[in-house]
């Protein structure tokens, strides 16, 4: 008897795999969202986009944000949430005003290194007590979202940093430009480039997705899940605390209520841009459209003629769908692999 031979396929040129692998993309859907979005309001308000103006708030408004939500894509990978990195940012914040004023004539850079080294400390509360105490993250950061907001409202009182306490050079980094591109949105991009290729590339950064599909087979494989764990909180805690440095140059004005609500943004970001939020899945890149998409409809939606009830509503549907079409993903790939086991068979 014959054996029949499966006549060959024709090789898939690089371009086209390339091309159906974005298609393909979760991230693919949010950035048509956001192009939809500006190109919507832009006919509405072509000032919206056409002017020096409105090109700048659209690369510079999200800047901030897509820092929180990168640190909340990369702990929420593991399979955890961190509500604690709006205080973060605005403890950075004070802390950052409180720096130049006591301590005249201080470079911005150590201020830079002293607001990252704090966030990063307290990050690194948030994943020792969640990695030791084994308790929820949520529970856990909820608890010291109030903390480290209450250390803050204790600090400053009523007392708040204004813009002319701060040294014009440091005030320069949230206006200025380079090519026409704001330094806050270049810091950001440069932020974003390196936390994508760090969980792309490295094996420490990988090992965060697989902790995050199954962290007990993650423990029985002998991955490192408790110090995963603590670094992501670290990093999240990090990026916080620069994004609060960089609120002071960006706002001027700081006062002990900054920073109040950005976790739910930057978790609203990082589930809308694919990340899921049972852990495991999505990227940085995700994370990052998420929070152009959320700050963007925020400044569309007036120029429609929607009020704020419904701007606000709009956010809730966006995430809601978000984390919908990720179980309805999940589903469809936990049945494509019992086929394939059936077919085995």
């Amino acid at each position: 008897m014959t054996a029949t031979v499966a006549p060959p396929t024709a090789p898939v040129h690089p371009v086209s795999r390339a091309a159906g692998r974005i298609l393909k993309a979760r991230e693919t859907g949010i950035l048509i969202a956001l192009i939809a979005v500006i190109v919507v309001a832009t006919i509405r308000n072509p000032a919206f986009l056409f002017s020096s103006d409105g090109f700048r708030d659209l690369l510079l408004t999200p800047s901030l944000l897509l820092l929180v939500a990168v640190g909340q894509a990369v702990v929420i990978i593991t399979r955890n949430v961190d509500l604690s990195v709006g205080s973060i940012l605005g403890l950075t914040a004070y802390l950052t005003g409180r720096l130049f004023i006591d301590l005249q004539g201080i470079p911005p850079i150590l201020v830079f290194v002293a607001g990252v080294a704090l966030g990063a400390f307290l990050g690194l509360v948030n994943g020792a007590l969640v990695a030791f105490a084994k308790v929820p993250a949520l529970v856990i950061t909820l608890g010291t979202l109030y903390i480290y907001r209450g250390i803050n409202v204790a600090w400053a009182g009523g007392d708040r940093i204004n813009a002319s306490d701060l040294p014009a050079d440091f005030r320069g980094l949230g206006t200025g430009q380079i090519l026409g591109i704001p330094i806050l949105t270049i810091i950001a991009a440069i932020v974003l480039v390196a936390a994508a290729w760090y969980l792309r590339n490295l094996r420490s950064g990988r090992e965060l997705y697989a902790i995050g599909s199954d962290p007990a087979a993650a423990h029985l494989y002998g991955l490192r899940v408790t110090s995963r764990v603590l670094g992501a909180f670290l990093v999240s805690g990090a990026l916080s605390g620069l994004a609060g440095v960089l609120y002071a140059a960006r706002y001027g004005t700081v006062s002990s209520a900054a920073g109040t609500g950005w976790e739910l943004q930057a978790i609203g970001a990082a589930v809308i841009g694919g990340v899921a939020i049972s852990g495991g899945v999505g990227t940085v890149w995700g994370a990052a459209i998420g929070a152009y998409l959320l700050l963007t409809i925020n400044r569309a939606l007036p120029i429609l003629g929607i009020e704020d009830f419904w701007q606000r509503a709009v956010v809730g549907v966006l995430i809601i769908g978000a984390i919908v079409l990720d179980r309805l993903l999940a589903l469809r790939q936990s049945r494509k692999l019992l086929e394939a086991r059936e077919d085995d068979r």
